[in-house]
């Protein structure tokens, strides 16, 4: 715990959903397992929603260069209908090789490795192995269903359109997260996980489309004055990535075009996350995973799971402290 929260701590360049967001995904994740699973998610409940960006951290803070192409899947650079693709980590090393990889991307083959190592780590009862992958598992399950990381217009910079990415992924979470309903469906068994992972970009793949063409008809409506706040002497204001902040105005307009879509994608994402730890477990064989605790240890996070199971009732989850975007 205290290693993630000291690289929590460092300013960085945090993308796919940004701070905000992913820890929400997973920690109402944990909260929609099964009363069978959640015991002992729940007594880690701090590490898996705080290691939620670890992801994020190894490439940015710790400049881990096999990190990048894991969040994202320019699917437009395959040439191929998404059904045609290799489904599989094994048939997408066959196809393809480790360069083209890299720079198109290995979200969904990565997303496979990380749910078969779960599955490995639950059935030989690793505790620290369970949580960290059960963690980067909820991040990358997090970057598929954001639209943006399925396309190689990641950032509507081949449409003129630069600065939607963290608009949409991060600005705009912060902004109405609060408002979101984080009570999901308590986690089901998914019959065919590799099936899963590409409904998911697939899903995803479909919805970049609106994405794009809400920005660029509101864009037109706006402005290009009225797009981004300026200071005093009329320069376009920057955020901590070094990218034109977009006025509040600006925002909740697009926010509200978008009728939904990044509150239903979060809680998508939040769902496939709970589905997908939970189909972990039973894949293993279901492994008592609440001995690897003391009775203490989860006697003592009881109170704190009534109390944050009767707040989500309301579709709330806990404050937790997130990065000024």
């Amino acid at each position: 715990m205290v290693a993630v929260a000291a690289l929590v701590a460092v300013p960085a360049v945090l993308q796919a959903w940004g701070y905000w967001a992913h820890p929400r995904i997973n920690r109402a994740a944990v909260l929609a397992l099964p009363t069978e699973l959640r015991g002992f998610f729940y007594d880690h409940v701090d590490y898996v929603t705080e290691a939620a960006v670890m992801p994020d951290l190894r490439k940015h803070v710790l400049n881990d260069r096999t990190e990048g192409p894991r969040h994202y899947c320019d699917l437009e650079e395959f040439a191929k209908p998404v059904d045609q693709l290799p489904r599989t980590p094994e048939d997408a090393k066959i196809a393809y090789s480790d360069e083209v990889l890299n720079k198109q991307g290995r979200l969904p083959w990565h997303i496979q490795d990380v749910y078969t190592k779960l599955v490995n780590a639950m059935k030989e009862r690793r505790k620290s192995e369970i949580l960290l992958l059960s963690a980067d598992l909820g991040h990358y399950l997090g970057d598929a269903h954001m639209p943006l990381h399925t396309s190689n217009n990641h950032d509507g910079q081949l449409t003129d359109q630069k600065g939607i990415h963290a608009l949409w992924e991060a600005r705009l979470p912060e902004l109405f997260g609060s408002t979101y309903n984080f009570r999901i469906p308590t986690a089901t068994v998914i019959a065919d996980p590799v099936g899963e992972v590409w409904n998911i970009l697939r899903s995803s793949h479909t919805a970049k489309d609106t994405v794009l063409m809400v920005d660029k008809k509101l864009r037109a409506e706006f402005g290009a004055d009225k797009l981004f706040e300026k200071d005093e002497n009329g320069v376009v204001k920057k955020n901590r990535y070094n990218q034109p902040y977009f006025t509040l105005a600006y925002a909740t307009r697009f926010h509200t075009d978008l009728h939904g879509m990044v509150e239903r994608r979060m809680r998508a994402a939040a769902t496939a996350t709970a589905n997908f730890w939970y189909t972990a477990w039973v894949a293993a064989g279901k492994p008592d995973l609440d001995h690897l605790d003391s009775p203490a240890l989860h006697q003592a996070a009881q109170p704190d799971l009534a109390t944050e199971l009767k707040l989500l009732e309301t579709g709330k989850l806990v404050e937790l402290s997130s990065s000024e975007f």
